[in-house]
C-alpha cells in the first residue's frame, strides 16, 4: 500500500517536534505534522520558557535587598513595567516559534497549521476535511490545564491565561499545591501582587521528599505569599471589588484574579482514538508499551499525552527513542525511572533524583540518610535567614546512591550534574572521593561523612538524629 507520509505526528510540542525532525532530517522519511495552535506547544508558548523568565523577573527585589546587605545603599528594584516585560516576552516566544518551525521546514516536514484526528489505524483528518494517509501516526498533543469543578471556575484563569494577561493584579488566589502552583505564586508575588495560596493539604509540593516539602512551603511564607493550607474553595462569584472565593472551611475572601493550578489532564478527547482502537486510561491517556507503542501497532504516542512522566526533556527522549526505533533501525528504550526535575521557587530552588526518603523506608533493604543543613554564604552575608538543605539517600548494603534531594540556589542547574553519576551508579564512597570545590554550595555533596539515620530494611533502628 502507498502512503502519503511514512509518519504523521499529531502535535508541535517538544516531543513531536524531535520525532519529526530526526525521523526526516536523519533516517529520510517522509514526514507530515499538524499543530492547532502554536508551535512549541507547552513548554515554549506555554510553560518552562516563558515561566522561567518571569522567575527571573521576579528576582529584582530580593536582588535588591541583597545588594543593600553587601553595601550598595541606594539598590532598589523600582516598579515593575509588566506591558514592557510582556512584550519583550512575545517577541521572544515568536523568535522560538520560528526556531522550531525552520527547524521542522528545514529537515523537509511539511507543517498542516489545523487540528487533525484518526480516522483509521493510517489515516488523519484535518479540520479542513483533507484526509492523509500515514504508515505510522504518532500522537504527541500533550496535556492541557484542568479546572476544579466548582461552581464560578470560567471566572478563574489557568496557568496558560497568565501569559496573556494586559495587566497585572492587585490581588490574586492561586489554587493548588503543585509544583505549577508554587511556582506562579512565587512569580506574581516577586512581581508585587499580593498573592494567596490556598491548598488543600498540609505541605505543597505532593510527592517529593517530605523534608524538602516542609522547607519549601516555609519559605513561600516567609516571602510573603499567604499560605491557606488545609482548605479548598468550594466556589467563585463575581463581586463589586474582584472575585469572591468560598472556601470549605465556611471562610470567604475577594480576589482581583483567581488562578487554578489544580492539575493536568491528556489532551485525548476528540482524537478519535478511542474509534480507531487505541486503548486509553483512566485519565484518557493513551496507553502505550515501553516502545511507545499503543494498542494499535502503527499507532505511537509520546510526551504528556501519555502520562508516563511530564517532563518536556522526558517527551523529547521519548520522541527521539521513537525515531531511532521505527525509522532508524536502532531500537531503543527510555528508561523512566531515574531523571531529575526543579521546582524554580525564589530565593531557593527545590531540585530531586532518585528515590525520596519516604520511598526509602518502604524498601526491603536499608538506607543511609545523610543531610546537610546551613545558611549558605551569600545570603547569610547579605542578612538573610534562608537555610539551605542538601540530603542523599544511599543504599546501606550497596553503597549506591539512590536519591539527591536540594534546597537552595540554583538548585536546578546542580541536580544537572548530580544526574550524571546516580545514572552511572555511582556509591556514596565515589561523591566522596570528589575534591570539592570550594567555596560553593556544590561541595556540601561530596563533605557530607556521617549518616543522619538509618531508615527502611529489617536492620533499621529509625533513629532520627538532629539534621
Amino acid at each position: 500500500m502507498t502512503f502519503d507520509y511514512d509518519l504523521f505526528v499529531i502535535g508541535g510540542g517538544s516531543g513531536g517536534v524531535r520525532a519529526a525532525r530526526i525521523a526526516a532530517s536523519e533516517y529520510g522519511a517522509r514526514v507530515g505534522l499538524a499543530e492547532e495552535d502554536r508551535m512549541g506547544g507547552t513548554c515554549v508558548i506555554r510553560g518552562c520558557v516563558p515561566k522561567k523568565l518571569m522567575i527571573f523577573a521576579s528576582q529584582a527585589g530580593a536582588m535588591a535587598a541583597e545588594s543593600r546587605g553587601y553595601g550598595w545603599a541606594e539598590a532598589s528594584a523600582g516598579s515593575f513595567d509588566w506591558p514592557a516585560f510582556h512584550g519583550k516576552l512575545a517577541r521572544e516566544l515568536d523568535r522560538l516559534e520560528g526556531a522550531y518551525s525552520g527547524g521542522l521546514m528545514g529537515a523537509g516536514v511539511q507543517i498542516h497549521h489545523q487540528r487533525a484526528r484518526i480516522r483509521d489505524a493510517h489515516t488523519v483528518e484535518l479540520a479542513d476535511g483533507t484526509r492523509l494517509s500515514a504508515k505510522h501516526i504518532l500522537i504527541a498533543a500533550g496535556g492541557r490545564p484542568q479546572r476544579p469543578g466548582i461552581p464560578g471556575e470560567e471566572l478563574g484563569m489557568i496557568s496558560d491565561d497568565l501569559f496573556t494577561m494586559e495587566k497585572l493584579p492587585a490581588s490574586v488566589l492561586v489554587v493548588g499545591g503543585s509544583f505549577i502552583a508554587c511556582e506562579f505564586a512565587t512569580i506574581l508575588n516577586g512581581l508585587g501582587v499580593r498573592t494567596t495560596l490556598a491548598y488543600r493539604g498540609d505541605a505543597v509540593l505532593r510527592g517529593f521528599d517530605g523534608e524538602m516539602r516542609r522547607h519549601a512551603t516555609e519559605q513561600l511564607r516567609i516571602v510573603g505569599v499567604d499560605l491557606r493550607l488545609g482548605v479548598s474553595p468550594t466556589r467563585l462569584d463575581r463581586d463589586e471589588a474582584g472575585i469572591r472565593a468560598s472556601f470549605d472551611d465556611g471562610s470567604s475572601a475577594v480576589y482581583e484574579a483567581v488562578m487554578f493550578a489544580t492539575g493536568r489532564a491528556p489532551y485525548t478527547a476528540g482524537l478519535g482514538l478511542e474509534e480507531a482502537g487505541v486503548k486509553l486510561g483512566r485519565k484518557g491517556e493513551i496507553i502505550v508499551d515501553e516502545w511507545s507503542q499503543s494498542s494499535v501497532p502503527s499507532i505511537y504516542a509520546v510526551g504528556d499525552v501519555t502520562d508516563r512522566v511530564n517532563l518536556t526533556p522526558v517527551a523529547i527522549r521519548e520522541g527521539h527513542s521513537f525515531a531511532d526505533t521505527v525509522f532508524g533501525a536502532k531500537p531503543r528504550k527510555v528508561d523512566h525511572s531515574l531523571f531529575g526535575a526543579a521546582v524554580y521557587l525564589r530565593p531557593h530552588e527545590l531540585a530531586t533524583i532518585g528515590l525520596t526518603e519516604e520511598q526509602a523506608e518502604t524498601r526491603a533493604t536499608p538506607s543511609d540518610v545523610y543531610v546537610a543543613s546551613f545558611r549558605p554564604m551569600r545570603s547569610l552575608f547579605g542578612g538573610s535567614e534562608a537555610r539551605a538543605v542538601m540530603k542523599l539517600i544511599v543504599d546501606a548494603e550497596t553503597d549506591k546512591v539512590l536519591g539527591c534531594h536540594i534546597f537552595g540556589p540554583e538548585a536546578g542547574e546542580m541536580i544537572q550534574l548530580v544526574a550524571i553519576p546516580m545514572g552511572m551508579g555511582a556509591t556514596k564512597a565515589q561523591f566522596d572521593a570528589a575534591i570539592a570545590v570550594h567555596p560553593t554550595l556544590a561541595e556540601e555533596l561530596v563533605t557530607m561523612r556521617k549518616p543522619n539515620r538509618r531508615i527502611g530494611g529489617t536492620l533499621s533502628d529509625k533513629t532520627r538524629a538532629s539534621a
